[in-house]
């Protein structure tokens, strides 16, 4: 599966929409997106599952990069 996780830069930051960044990860569920990111310092805001239309649509523009960790 691959899931795509909307972030803030910082634990210490404010969260506010305009700041909010994304990547996307491969893993087998939600837990194991947690845990494969936990060394990082950033605010997770939510973690999504992507359907195969939505992957396709995320995988035509030019942000998609799926992060290798």
């Amino acid at each position: 599966m691959i899931y795509k996780v909307f972030y803030q830069e910082s634990k210490d930051q404010v969260p506010v929409r305009e700041n909010t960044k994304s990547l996307y990860v491969e893993a087998v569920n939600e837990r194991e997106v947690r845990q494969k990111l936990k060394d990082r310092n950033i605010n997770i805001e939510y973690i999504t599952e992507l359907d195969e239309a939505i992957l396709a649509y995320e995988k035509s523009t030019n942000a998609f990069k799926l992060e290798s960790l």
